[in-house]
């Protein structure tokens, strides 16, 4: 029972569910302090929403424990291992630069991990500081706030501190730690690491603390391990649609970085496409372009057979029976990724039934789209509220022809266009984090210690389908250039 006042003063409601598993899954660890920790930014509407003390979290304590320097009652510090596919090739990994300090049981009932990133060394840092630099630090806490605004699964962020110290990359660098909270950090990488090096037991109980965290509904079905490969499958197929709805482009989407629960996690080198371009990459380490827009769906079925060999062993004694079982559901990926990235696609035409024909006039035009270096944001805007004057399409035929097709398909269903419109807002955004603009607020923020770009990026960014008249000025494309945009890992 939590007593009143204490809830009252800090707010803090911790439990441990994880560090009670097998001690093979994480170590235990002292925080390693900071020297002069310093708030830039809190999330106050996570905050509540957690259950915290906002005036607690901005004093003095508050500001120590998003640093590491100390631990709220009741947290347990541990880095969680885990293995991970990384472009392709197989390797150990885990917890390098982060700690889980434990899990955040909201006033509600949910829970949430609260895990420290830049917090330090741990034994899977290989080699690495174990620290972060301000940059990649504020560029999570804005793509995950946008990302959580577009209505997409993700981690999200609450708070992010400096540390007083520089990192040591290309250059020195000030230090920052943010605090990341989500559903919770199992990832199939955490199955690969106990499928590899764990026993058959060790496997069960994690598979079964993923169905009690994440689906206890499944927990009494005829074969749960199977249900639990069916139950991610189907999150991950409505996010990758959800990413590719809006032009998200994750990545690095390694097997570390794809999490049971379906929420979106790690903003490395992530980004979001301007025109419309299929084969668009952004990560500067994606030299052959694994990872580029059109590949996403084909990778996160890619990444889900990797984790339904790690649950082989539990799906049936027999390994043909288990892979015959496997292959099954997996085969039902495409299917239902295509389905939800069709229905997305109607909403955002304003389609409220479904023809035959309807995909067909989806790629019509995304083929214009690409034909003519169209924005991929703003064509869908310019369709919602009619204006489309500024894109050259007008005297297009090609463009006039598919317009009147789309008009008649409005006209073919028992909503009005009215609904139709209403619709297209719902689903089309205002604006994305554009690439140059998360640049300029990230350098306003480390070269100049100015902030308030980036507070105001994140007001607009809250929620995107306002269509505000503040939202406007975000919703400029960049200016053309010779030099395609670069990401990087920031680690």
């Amino acid at each position: 029972m939590i007593k009143l006042k204490e809830l009252t003063e800090t707010g803090w409601n911790l439990e441990n569910s994880y560090a009670n598993l097998p001690e093979s899954f994480f170590t235990t660890l002292n925080l390693t302090p900071v020297s002069s920790p310093e708030l830039i930014i809190l999330n106050h509407s996570l905050a509540e929403e957690l259950g915290l003390n906002i005036e607690e979290l901005e004093s003095k304590e508050g500001i120590e424990i998003f640093a590491g320097n100390k631990i709220p009652e009741g947290a347990i510090p541990l880095a969680q291992a885990y293995a991970g596919h990384q472009f392709g090739h197989f390797t150990m990994l885990g917890d390098g630069r982060a700690l889980l300090i434990g899990e955040q049981i909201s006033p509600s009932g949910k829970r949430f991990d609260i895990q420290l990133k830049g917090s330090g060394r741990t034994p899977y840092s290989r080699g690495g500081d174990g620290r972060a630099n301000l940059g990649p630090m504020l560029r999570e806490y804005i793509i995950s706030e946008a990302m959580y605004g577009l209505g997409i699964p993700t981690t999200r962020s609450l708070a992010v501190v400096t540390t007083g110290e520089k990192v040591r990359r290309e250059t020195n660098l000030p230090g920052a730690i943010l605090t990341r909270v989500a559903s919770s950090h199992l990832r199939i990488g955490t199955f690969q690491y106990v499928a590899n090096w764990g026993s058959k037991e060790e496997l069960q109980i994690l598979a079964d603390y993923a169905i009690q965290r994440h689906f206890p509904e499944i927990e009494d079905d005829e074969n749960p391990y199977l249900s639990l490969l069916q139950e991610v499958i189907k999150k991950q197929a409505e996010l990758i649609a959800k990413w590719e709805l809006v032009g998200f482009i994750h990545g690095v989407m390694n097997t570390d970085n794809m999490t049971i629960s379906g929420e979106t996690i790690d903003y490395g080198p992530c980004a979001f496409m301007d025109s419309y371009d299929p084969e668009t990459v952004f990560s500067s380490i994606d030299r052959r372009g694994r990872y580029a827009y059109q590949n996403q769906p084909p990778i996160a079925q890619w990444n889900l057979a990797r984790f339904a060999e790690t649950l082989l062993a539990l799906l049936h004694d027999d390994q043909k029976e288990a892979i015959k079982l496997a292959e099954g559901v997996l085969s039902d990926f495409a299917k239902l990724y295509h389905q939800n990235w069709l229905a997305g696609m109607r909403a955002k035409l304003g389609v409220f039934n479904e023809e035959e024909k309807d995909e067909a006039l989806i790629e019509e035009l995304l083929t214009i789209m690409e034909k003519h270096d169209l924005d991929y944001t703003n064509t869908f805007l310019g369709l919602t509220f009619d204006k489309l004057e500024d894109s050259n399409l007008s005297d297009k035929t090609e463009f006039v022809q598919w317009y009147e097709r789309w008009q008649k398909r409005l006209d073919r269903q028992q909503e009005s266009k009215s609904d139709s419109y209403q619709l297209m807002k719902k689903s089309n955004p205002a604006l994305i984090p554009r690439n140059y603009r998360v640049e300029e607020a990230l350098e306003a923020a480390v070269k100049e210690g100015d902030y308030s770009v980036m507070e105001r990026f994140l007001e607009v960014l809250a929620n995107p389908y306002a269509h505000s008249s503040k939202q406007e000025e975000y919703s400029i494309p960049p200016e053309p250039s010779d030099l395609p945009y670069r990401t990087f890992c920031g680690t």
